[in-house]
């Protein structure tokens, strides 16, 4: 793990630590219910951003699928080399600069699983801040507000940016094409060269379950010859 890995991954976790302890201890819904004894609801928040940093980890320092070096004199099918990891890797979705690592075929199912994890705790915690906001008038508004007001405009920001990551990776995911295929499709030699736009679906549902189901990695090259085989 790099320098940089290390500034980002102490950034994320000083961060989501932060606005979680920021939003109990302000006056907000949770922090009331803390007061009262009501402690369901907090600890589960706290739970749920606990789960979201550590699945953040395993993401960010889990192997992508590096394809092993008795394997790089035929590279797999749908693997690629990244410039940045100095690695080739299988399925591969993305270098994400937030995790510090690539996105491939071992760990992008759980990619998904952290990013709606997190959204979960982006749309909850969005609803707390406004909770604890301070509406009436006064001279003191802005110095009551300022925490809640940048936790909930940071929040917003994130809402709206894991929202649309997750939306467009499910979307590929149901048609089994990756980003790096959907954005370079016309450099891509195994789909500038195929019969079918994408010989790799097989239907959204048989997508998802390989996906998410498959304990084993897929040789997509059977898959490749088999659909471009088949009559058109």
């Amino acid at each position: 793990m790099g320098p940089g890995g290390r500034w980002v991954r102490a950034a994320h976790t000083a961060l989501s630590a932060a606005v979680a302890l920021g939003l109990l201890l302000h006056r907000t819904d949770l922090h009331k219910q803390e007061e009262r004894g009501e402690l369901l609801q907090p600890l589960i928040f706290v739970l749920l951003v606990l789960c979201s940093v550590l699945l953040y980890f395993k993401v960010s320092l889990m192997d992508p699928g590096f394809v092993k070096p008795e394997e790089e004199v035929k590279q797999p099918m749908r693997a690629r080399h990244c410039q940045l990891c100095q690695h080739c890797v299988r399925r591969y979705d993305h270098h994400c600069p937030w995790l510090e690592n690539c996105v491939g075929e071992r760990n992008h199912p759980l990619f998904i699983v952290y990013l709606s994890v997190q959204l979960v705790v982006l749309l909850w915690g969005g609803h707390v801040a406004w909770s604890g906001l301070y509406f009436e008038q006064s001279q003191e508004w802005l110095q009551h507000n300022i925490f809640l007001l940048v936790c909930f405009l940071l929040i917003f920001i994130f809402t709206i940016m894991v929202l649309l990551l997750l939306v467009s990776h499910l979307y590929l995911i149901s048609c089994n094409t990756t980003t790096w295929e959907f954005m370079s499709h016309h450099r891509i030699s195994y789909l500038r060269h195929s019969e079918l736009e994408n010989p790799f679906d097989q239907g959204i549902i048989h997508n998802l379950w390989r996906f998410f189901c498959s304990r084993h990695l897929t040789a997509w090259e059977k898959i490749y010859f088999h659909k471009n085989s088949e009559p058109v």
